[in-house]
């Protein structure tokens, strides 16, 4: 048999499997008017949520910005790589937490530190939940910044390898730190991100502060996308904005994908659904459709590198499909590399959070994003067994990098818990559910009743 008609044939064959996806899919919902969700479930997947999503973050933090495709930081790593020593980020230094590429886990008794990949998200559950509201308002979001992030002159003192002098870090990225100081200068969402006010709208905050708002809103994705609105706009438009709503939409899918189907299929039917949400003709919409083609035409597999390598070359060196590569925080660029770690890992979260963390860029990121949805839809005790651990930290330090939260747990390290959090995001969701979907909480079951439009 040809390479070209085996790879037609393999494509086909993954074609066929997404089709039955969705049409399973649309068979489970059709003429269906609404879906029953077990409060107390899906308080146990968000606290596979939060642990899943902090050992991607601490893992993906060790290759951060190593590999960006440039002379000097070429070659990319590979799964050779795995196990091996971590080497400089292209800005000079190296993490402390670790000296080798492997996963990161803190034991019980050890909190979590914050990092922006779930600092913001803690702060946007907070304060639905203080506010008592469904839905967060441009002035809220800005108070809520003002006060829980500091800002450049303001932040404690950090010390940071190869500097000798500590130095102010309040944990802020390109356009966060943009979107700060135009908020202490008066300004609000969306005007945050409009691109005469902030010039780094392309970069990839939104993607690694919201992704959720989709599970606030279980199933919905109307509602999800309302509700993420302003916080996505806060810091995205255009490019960057679409690809926050794929990721947000993935997350509110979660609540409702059919589970007899294997994690593979589970996710490639989640990233199917989501893309549709992406407008025609964008670059995202492009990159999407070539990385997702360039992975159903490779008939090994376990080669990812071939795909990363191809979305090196046709995005940051060649500017294909309308994208020129500005930094290796573009939201675009780092979409393509998150999608390679999403289709290769086929659903199991070890092997999608390591190629993750080799894919290059800025690797904790994306790492972070699908750490998160595949801890929501495992849950954490499944999440420790996945990586063959059994003892693994559940406090949260947010005070690391945000300020002016309660601490929950005064007689413990850290401020709050994934339980406690979940607990929170329980009730969030019940203002969501009643407010936004005009569904209803049945108490005597524990669990909600949402309204699904009719496909």
């Amino acid at each position: 048999m040809s390479g070209y008609l085996l790879k037609k044939l393999l494509m086909l064959g993954l074609l066929a499997t997404i089709a039955s996806c969705d049409t399973e899919q649309s068979e489970q919902l059709s003429g269906q008017s609404s879906l029953v969700i077990s409060r107390a479930q899906y308080g146990q997947q968000l606290e596979g949520f939060w642990l899943g999503q902090n050992i991607a973050n601490w893992t993906g933090l060790i290759t951060e910005m190593d590999k960006i495709g440039t002379p000097e930081t070429m070659p990319f790593y590979t799964d050779a790589d795995w196990g091996g020593p971590d080497q400089k980020a292209f800005w000079g230094d190296y993490v402390p937490h670790a000296d080798i590429i492997d996963f990161y886990f803190e034991p019980l008794g050890q909190p979590w530190g914050a990092d922006d990949d779930t600092d913001l998200e803690y702060m946007y559950l907070h304060l639905h939940h203080s506010h008592g509201t469904s839905k967060l308002s441009a002035e809220q979001i800005r108070q809520g910044w003002l006060k829980h992030i500091y800002s450049e002159t303001d932040a404690p003192l950090y010390q940071k390898f190869p500097y000798s002098e500590p130095r102010r870090e309040n944990f802020l990225w390109v356009s966060n730190e943009r979107a700060r100081l135009l908020m202490e200068q008066g300004a609000a969402p969306p005007e945050t991100s409009e691109p005469h006010n902030n010039p780094n709208y392309r970069m990839i905050d939104a993607q690694l502060t919201t992704e959720i708002f989709g599970l606030l809103a279980p199933a919905r994705v109307d509602v999800a996308l309302d509700i993420a609105e302003l916080p996505i706009r806060t810091t995205a438009k255009y490019d960057a904005q679409w690809i926050a709503q794929f990721y947000v939409v993935m997350h509110s899918l979660a609540a409702q994908v059919n589970q007899s189907l294997s994690l593979q299929e589970q996710t490639q039917w989640l990233a199917q659904q989501a893309s549709r949400q992406l407008p025609e003709g964008s670059v995202a919409a492009k990159i999407y459709a070539f990385v997702w083609a360039h992975y159903l035409s490779n008939p090994d597999r376990d080669n990812w590198e071939l795909t990363r390598d191809a979305v090196y070359q046709r995005y940051q060196l060649d500017t294909a499909d309308g994208y020129s590569y500005e930094q290796p925080f573009d939201a675009a660029i780092n979409f393509a590399a998150s999608l390679v770690s999403l289709f290769y890992g086929e659903g199991d979260i070890v092997r999608t959070l390591r190629i993750g963390t080799l894919a290059g860029w800025d690797s904790d990121n994306p790492t972070a994003t699908w750490g998160g949805l595949l801890g929501f839809l495992l849950g954490a005790e499944a999440v420790q067994t996945a990586f063959g651990q059994g003892n693994l930290s559940s406090s949260y330090w947010i005070h690391r990098t945000r300020r002016n939260f309660p601490d929950y747990l005064q007689l413990q390290a850290g401020e709050d818990s994934f339980p406690l959090m979940a607990a929170r995001a329980l009730r969030v969701i019940d203002l969501v559910v009643v407010e936004q979907m005009n569904g209803s909480i049945d108490r005597a079951n524990d669990q909600w009743v949402i309204p699904i439009p009719t496909p």
